[in-house]
């Protein structure tokens, strides 16, 4: 693919809302149909825009793809979860990892479009390997934060590797969810996720 991006503007409202439109209906036709299954035209017509109205938000499929990447690393990991900064005790990394199985039992361990699957269908392209990268990066950050304040409160152990716990916990979520899908079905997400969460208790302070 050639480099592009999203042309740089100020909009409207009504530019806003056509614009957040577009990259809705991508996000959804690439949960249904994946990146490579889903074209600019698809897109056109399921936002309800003329050729010319999408060319001016997006002048390729790779800036509309860039924005779904971003749309959806500014989302909850989890959809319709909370962000991952109120991670911050293990009751709430059980619900979060809750959550995360009782989100596939809903969907039939269909695929989303998330940051996981886009990742494996885009990881071999360098520019949007960099864009998912980061967005990977701003959630082990988040899970960072409720680690850190875990050990800061005594419920962990002074020497527990906060870098590495929090990329057990993010690899879990992602590597279960992907073979979850692939299967149809929840045991890969739970046997992670609880896998993780063992893991992490392992690092609680002795008496």
């Amino acid at each position: 693919m050639t480099e592009s991006t999203a042309r740089p503007q100020r909009l409207t409202r009504k530019g806003q809302a056509t614009r957040e439109r577009i990259v809705q209906a991508a996000t959804d036709l690439i949960a249904a149909h994946g990146v490579a299954g889903t074209s600019t035209e698809d897109v056109r017509k399921a936002a309800g825009v003329s050729g010319s109205q999408l060319y001016h938000y997006f002048d390729s499929k790779q800036a509309l793809i860039r924005a779904v990447i971003t749309r959806q690393a500014d989302a909850a990991p989890i959809p319709g979860q909370p962000m991952m900064g109120l991670l911050d005790s293990f009751d709430a990394l059980r619900a979060w990892a809750d959550a995360a199985i009782e989100r596939q039992e809903q969907n039939g361990g269909r695929g989303e479009c998330t940051l996981g699957s886009l990742a494996a269908e885009l990881s071999a392209d360098e520019e949007s390997r960099e864009d998912l990268n980061q967005g990977f990066l701003r959630w082990q950050a988040l899970l960072y934060d409720g680690l850190r304040a875990m050990r800061d409160r005594g419920d962990l152990r002074a020497d527990a590797d906060l870098d590495e716990l929090a990329l057990v916990l993010l690899t879990a979520l992602q590597g279960g969810t992907l073979l979850g899908q692939t299967m149809r079905n929840t045991r890969p997400v739970r046997a992670s996720m609880n896998a993780a969460l063992a893991y992490i208790r392992s690092f609680t302070p002795v008496p």
